[in-house]
């Protein structure tokens, strides 16, 4: 079975922080204020000052490259796996991304300032977050390559078991014009990918309301994306 990314968590906890040291983790911790992200709350545009660094717990937010006018595409996904603010560890404080948050739940916040600070304070922090940033830029890598060679039907199977990891459920509300817009792809394009899945008794969907019913069915007309993605998170932050 392919390894899912928050399996080594508890719930209600962020995968990231919990396997900081036990110093590194309370110093965190204490510095961290917990808020909730709404369904499609912007946490950055392109281009924003990075205020805040997130650790979501509960709920999961896309990295959206902005194309031109228009055209958008997902390029990564992140949830209680890891952290939104990662070009801090780089020393840059303007977002790359779009960060749009995807599921609505809890996370935890911190200041950047505050977070900068506690990179110079401990090394083997940065040094466990910096495995993170590195596992971040290869998915936003594949995700990219992804969307360019492989077919919309194993796309969609690949974001639909990246967003069952993240969101730790089988179900979730997803529109077909927010999937379009995270694929990059024509409505239609989802319609026919989703009813073929449907067809299958792999998902079941309806007015807006997703949910897996066969997930290792899922994996296998999935693109090898996903698999890859959980393979290297299990083996880069063990």
């Amino acid at each position: 079975m392919t390894p899912r990314f928050a399996a080594a968590a508890p719930a209600q906890q962020n995968t990231l922080l919990a396997g900081l040291r036990a110093n590194d983790r309370r110093r965190m911790l204490a510095r961290c204020e917990p808020v909730e992200l709404a369904f499609e709350e912007v946490l950055y545009e392109k281009g924003d000052r990075i205020r805040h660094v997130h650790f979501p717990i509960g709920g999961f937010v896309s990295l959206i490259s902005q194309v031109d006018i228009g055209s958008n595409l997902e390029v990564g996904l992140v949830g209680a796996e890891g952290m939104v603010g990662t070009s801090l560890l780089l020393g840059v404080k303007e977002a790359s991304l779009r960060v749009l948050v995807q599921g609505a739940g809890s996370a935890l916040r911190m200041d950047a300032n505050q977070f900068s600070r506690e990179l110079k304070r401990s090394p083997p922090l940065r040094e466990r977050l910096n495995l993170y940033l590195y596992v971040l830029n290869v998915q936003v890598t594949q995700m990219a390559a992804c969307a360019r060679y492989h077919l919309v039907e194993a796309r969609l199977a690949r974001w639909l078991l990246m967003t069952r990891d993240r969101a730790q459920s089988n179900d979730f509300r997803m529109t077909q014009e927010f999937l379009a817009y995270m694929l990059g792809v024509r409505r239609a394009g989802i319609t026919r990918a989703a009813s073929g899945l449907q067809r299958r008794k792999l998902i079941r969907y309806s007015r807006g309301e997703m949910r897996i019913l066969d997930a290792r069915g899922l994996e296998k007309v999935s693109c090898e994306c996903h698999e890859k993605a959980a393979r290297l998170y299990a083996r880069v932050m063990a």
